[in-house]
């Protein structure tokens, strides 16, 4: 007996029967949007190696924030800039400073807006390195965190929605938990860098936030690319000391962490599609080599495909506006 053709075509005849068998759907909900903010006023800085990306001063946002409402994208992470760097990173928890300035202003723009903030040193630090300093040039971990929960504080204290921590020292989400809790805000959630890499990725990154480590590297903190287990158990000690979501970062080249993470332990997720991925994409189609917006959707679509509920993009924007 002659068995028929299994036709798996017959459902890919047009584009309503594809949208109705599709396994993995893409939506607006799922964007968070990355900006940088500048200290100052009168601020609009375009980002050479990230195009469409721009740095503000809080008084510049409103048009910003104007257009990521009406395109439905429901959050916005925050990264500050300095007026003055320091040793310690001083201006990190200043009341005043950039993104203290710039959730403030957002909130009154957009109350409903989730205003997500970073929470770092290593913008603020005049050595380019996410902590304090010991005298032998390397980072003293538990003396960073209580600078970093400070600088949770002030941000929470501004008005911010949550606050992801992505330092990388040991024990942080846990001191950071407490610290809010004690200060009246247990319910202020945590999304964790839970599992953040050392990656080439992170280059056009550091040219937006004038944050790359004046000597040596980041590698004695942040993790190895090898690394499968080493962010499991990274991961779990997070969850264990708070987190409410936890990140993998970068995200292309570790969709096999994201998805083990999002199997192994389901919790929130999220994925952090990080500049380097971004500009690749922009400078191949700038070139003519690829088609930008079929690229974009497809490597959106298969982060949320790996595993991720969240997805910070510096393409939200575009990809909102096919959505």
């Amino acid at each position: 007996m002659a068995y028929p053709i299994q036709r798996m075509r017959r459902l890919r005849a047009n584009e309503t029967l594809r949208a109705m068998v599709r396994e993995t759907n893409l939506t607006v909900n799922d964007l968070i949007y990355p900006m940088f903010i500048l200290p100052g006023r009168g601020k609009k800085q375009p980002i050479q190696s990230m195009p469409g990306v721009f740095q503000f001063s809080a008084d510049k946002l409103t048009d910003e924030i104007r257009e990521i409402e009406s395109l439905g994208i429901p959050s916005i992470l925050l990264f500050g800039l300095p007026e003055h760097k320091d040793e310690m990173g001083s201006e990190a928890s200043d009341p005043n400073g950039s993104v203290q300035q710039a959730v403030k202003k957002i909130k009154d723009l957009c109350p409903q807006m989730i205003v997500i903030t970073d929470v770092c040193l290593c913008e603020y630090t005049s050595h380019g390195h996410c902590g304090v300093l010991k005298s032998d040039k390397t980072v003293d971990n538990d003396r960073t965190l209580d600078l970093l929960a400070r600088e949770a504080i002030s941000h929470v204290q501004a008005g911010c929605d949550m606050v992801a921590p992505s330092d990388m020292m040991d024990g942080r989400i846990g001191y950071i938990r407490n610290c809010l809790d004690q200060n009246g805000y247990e319910n202020i959630p945590i999304m964790s860098y839970a599992a953040k890499f050392a990656s080439g990725f992170y280059g056009p990154f550091r040219d937006a936030a004038d944050c790359a480590p004046q000597f040596g590297d980041r590698r004695s903190y942040q993790m190895d690319p090898g690394n499968i287990l080493e962010a499991l158990r990274e991961v779990e000690l997070d969850i264990q000391e708070g987190a409410d979501i936890v990140m993998v970062k970068p995200a292309l080249a570790y969709l096999d962490v994201l998805k083990e993470i999002k199997t192994r332990f389901g919790m929130p997720t999220a994925a952090y599609n990080v500049s380097g991925e971004y500009s690749l994409i922009k400078a191949a189609a700038a070139q003519g080599w690829v088609n930008e917006e079929t690229v974009m959707m497809e490597v959106l679509t298969a982060i949320k495909r790996a595993g991720a509920d969240l997805i910070i993009t510096y393409a939200a924007k575009d990809a909102a506006r096919l959505l």
